[in-house]
C-alpha cells in the first residue's frame, strides 16, 4: 500500500489543531475546577456553579452563532480569510492568558466568554481552509489527522500545566500563580502552533465582493441561506449536525464540571480526561483509515449511536471508576465524529463559498451547543439534581441520526446521478 504522506501545507493546517486543542483541553479540565474554587469562595453552591458555568458556555456559543455567518461571508472576500482568522486566534489566546488574573467569579466568566468566542470563531475560518489545503479524496484523512494530533499534541502543555498546579507548593508557587503560569503557557503554545499555517496558507478560493464589505457580507449571507434552502442535502445535514454535535460538544464542555458537581475526586477527573485525549489519538487516525474502506456516512451514524449509549451511561454515573469508563468511551468516538463531519461537509459545499458555508456550519455545531449546556444548566438549577438535564442529550442524538440518514440518502443519490 502506498504510504500516506502529508504536504507542508497539510502539516501546517494540522498543527493548528495541536495549538487550539490545548485551550479546549484546559476548558474541559483545569479551568472549570479553578472556577469551582472561585465560586466556592464566593459562597456559590455546586448546582449553582454548574448552572453558571453552563450559562457562560451557552452565551459564548450564542455570540459565535450570531457573528460566524457574517464574518464567514466576509472571509470569502479575496485575501480576507487569513487576517480575520488571525484576529480570532489572538482574541482567544489573550483571553486564555487573562483568565489567570485574580478575578471575581463574574469577571472570570466574562473573560472566559471572550476567550471561548475567539477560539470558536477561529475554527470557522480554520475549517473553511480545508478545501484549499487538500483535495477531496484526502479530506477525511487530513481532517482526522487534525483531530488526532490535536488530541495527543494538547497533552504536552497540559502535562506541564498539571504538574504546575498539583505541585505548586514544592515549586514555591501559590495555587493562583501556578494556574496563571499554566494559562499563559497554553496561550503561548496556541500562538506558536498557529505561525506555520499563517506563513504557508494562501487563499485560493474566493468570491467577488464590492467595496461595502458589511453590506456585501449580509447580502452574501442571505444568498447562502437561500441556496441552502434549495440544496436539500446540505439543509438536512446541517439540521442533523445541529442536534448530534450539540450533544458531543456539551459532553466535552461539561464533563469535568459535571463530575466535580457530583463530588468526584478532581485529580481523578483530570487524569481520566487526559486518558480521553490519549485514546482519541489512535481512534481518530483509525477513523481516517476506515473512511478509505467504508462509507463516511455509515461511520458517522455508528458514532452517533455510540454517543447515545455513552450519554445514557452518564445519566447513572455515581462513582470515579464509571467516570473513567465514560472517558474511554468518549475518546473512542470523539475525534471520529468531529473529523468525519467536517470533511463530509467540506465535500458537499462549493469551495469558493467555504467561508460562508462553514460560518453556518459553526452555527449548527459550536454555535448550537448552547442547547445542551442550557438543558443541563436548567435541569441542575431547577431541580438541584445534576443528572436531570443529561438525559435530554439522548433525544438530541436520536433526532440527529434520523436527519442524517435523510441527508446521506440525498448525497448518495446526487453522486449516483453525477456518475451517469
Amino acid at each position: 500500500m502506498k504510504a500516506f504522506r502529508l504536504t507542508a501545507l497539510e502539516r501546517a493546517w494540522i498543527l493548528y489543531d495541536v495549538g487550539n486543542s490545548a485551550f479546549i483541553l484546559m476548558v474541559a479540565t483545569l479551568i472549570p475546577i479553578y472556577f469551582n474554587s472561585i465560586a466556592d469562595s464566593a459562597g456559590i453552591s455546586p448546582s449553582e456553579y454548574l448552572a453558571y458555568w453552563g450559562y457562560a458556555g451557552s452565551l459564548s456559543t450564542l455570540i459565535v452563532a450570531f457573528i460566524a455567518p457574517i464574518f464567514g461571508a466576509a472571509a470569502d472576500r479575496k485575501g480576507a480569510k487569513k487576517p480575520i482568522f488571525l484576529i480570532s486566534v489572538c482574541l482567544g489566546a489573550a483571553g486564555c492568558a487573562l483568565l489567570g488574573l485574580p478575578l471575581p467569579w463574574i469577571a472570570f466568566l466574562a473573560v472566559y466568554v471572550v476567550a471561548k468566542v475567539g477560539f470558536s470563531a477561529s475554527l470557522v475560518f480554520y475549517d473553511a481552509m480545508l478545501p484549499e489545503v487538500t483535495v477531496p479524496d484526502r479530506m477525511d484523512r487530513i481532517s482526522s489527522h487534525g483531530y488526532a494530533f490535536g488530541y495527543i499534541g494538547s497533552c504536552i502543555p497540559f502535562v506541564f500545566c498539571l504538574l504546575l498546579v498539583l505541585f505548586h507548593s514544592a515549586l514555591g508557587l501559590s495555587a493562583g500563580t501556578a494556574m496563571s503560569a499554566a494559562l499563559v503557557l497554553v496561550a503561548i503554545w496556541w500562538i506558536g502552533a498557529t505561525i506555520p499555517l499563517i506563513r504557508r496558507y494562501r487563499q485560493t478560493a474566493f468570491s467577488q465582493l464590492h467595496d461595502n464589505l458589511l453590506q456585501d457580507s449580509f447580502i452574501k449571507l442571505w444568498h447562502t441561506l437561500r441556496d441552502v434552502g434549495h440544496d436539500k442535502c446540505v439543509l438536512w445535514f446541517m439540521l442533523s449536525f445541529f442536534f448530534y454535535i450539540d450533544g458531543v460538544y456539551t459532553i466535552i464542555d461539561m464533563a469535568t464540571a459535571y463530575g466535580a458537581a457530583l463530588g468526584l475526586n478532581t485529580n481523578g477527573l483530570l487524569l481520566a480526561l487526559l486518558l480521553t485525549q490519549i485514546v482519541a489519538f489512535p481512534s481518530s487516525i483509525a477513523f481516517g483509515r476506515l473512511s478509505a474502506r467504508y462509507d463516511t456516512g455509515k461511520l458517522i451514524q455508528v458514532s452517533i449511536l455510540a454517543y447515545t449509549a455513552i450519554t445514557v451511561f452518564a445519566v447513572f454515573l455515581v462513582s470515579q471508576w464509571q467516570f473513567w469508563v465514560l472517558a474511554v468511551g468518549v475518546g473512542l468516538f470523539q475525534g471520529g465524529i468531529q473529523a468525519l463531519s467536517r470533511s463530509y461537509f467540506a465535500k458537499i459545499v462549493p469551495p469558493e463559498k467555504s467561508g460562508e458555508y462553514f460560518g453556518l456550519f459553526d452555527i449548527c455545531g459550536k454555535g448550537a451547543s448552547f442547547l445542551g449546556t442550557l438543558l443541563i444548566s436548567l435541569g441542575s438549577h431547577l431541580t438541584g439534581r445534576e443528572n436531570v438535564g443529561v438525559m435530554a442529550l439522548v433525544v438530541l442524538f436520536l433526532i440527529g441520526i434520523v436527519f442524517f440518514r435523510r441527508a446521506d440518502g440525498l448525497y448518495r443519490a446526487s453522486r449516483a446521478d453525477a456518475e451517469l
